[in-house]
């Protein structure tokens, strides 16, 4: 069985930590670029605080949680269609992660959106 020490996953995940300030929810799915996750935005949550890098489910790698947004501190839609990705960014430049909803949702400009929490996970070797 392959081993990689929780460090060098760490490492990466510290990189979402430190990055990852801002969730977009996004018509399409941002990979490449953080000019991407701004041309396929229709919402933004800003003041982003990912959590510090744990366990994964069953112990099969390391994850970081970006939390939920809730009602009471929603997102804010700037853009009417239908979401069906995310992306955390670091709000300028860089482009941190993307994925899919578990869902699509329409989204109306003006309106507000809340989030579940994400994970980001990096899997054990095997």
């Amino acid at each position: 069985m392959a081993f990689i020490n929780n460090e060098v996953f760490d490492g990466g995940l510290d990189y979402a930590i430190t990055n990852g300030t801002q969730i977009d929810i996004c018509s399409a799915d941002p990979t490449t670029s953080y000019a991407d996750s701004q041309t396929y935005s229709l919402g933004t949550k800003t003041g982003l605080t990912v959590g510090a890098t744990e366990d994964a489910d069953s112990g099969t790698g390391r994850q970081v949680v970006v939390p939920a947004i809730l009602a009471g501190a929603p997102g804010t839609v700037d853009g009417t269609d239908t979401a069906t990705h995310w992306a955390l960014s670091d709000g300028s430049s860089i482009l941190v992660a993307s994925g899919a909803l578990t869902s699509g949702q329409a989204v109306t400009d003006t309106n507000d959106f809340t989030l579940d929490e994400i994970l980001i996970t990096i899997r054990d070797a095997t």
